[in-house]
């Protein structure tokens, strides 16, 4: 891994197609939270699972593993997405 800060390394984003930084997936999730593939995309650049726990809350954290372990397929994906624009 380079000398560069861990917030700029860089990578293909399998959602958007282009590259992004680590940074973006910081924010890029609903309500400007993180991504829930944040451990899938960057595992294999760095140690990512001890990076958020080490720099997240607790129960932030948690609540990323647990939709990290269920990921929703696209057809539960866009149901979810009716359902937030509902309640707005």
């Amino acid at each position: 891994m380079s000398n560069q800060p861990i917030e700029d390394l860089e990578r293909r984003c399998p959602r958007l197609g282009s590259p992004i930084s680590f940074r973006y997936c910081l924010i890029s999730g609903e309500d400007d939270d993180i991504c829930w593939k944040v451990l899938d995309c960057w595992w294999e650049t760095f140690d990512v699972e001890n990076y958020l726990k080490a720099n997240m809350p607790e129960a932030v954290f948690n609540e990323l593993m647990k939709k990290a372990d269920k990921p929703m397929n696209k057809v539960g994906s866009i149901l979810d997405i009716v359902e937030k624009v509902k309640k707005k």
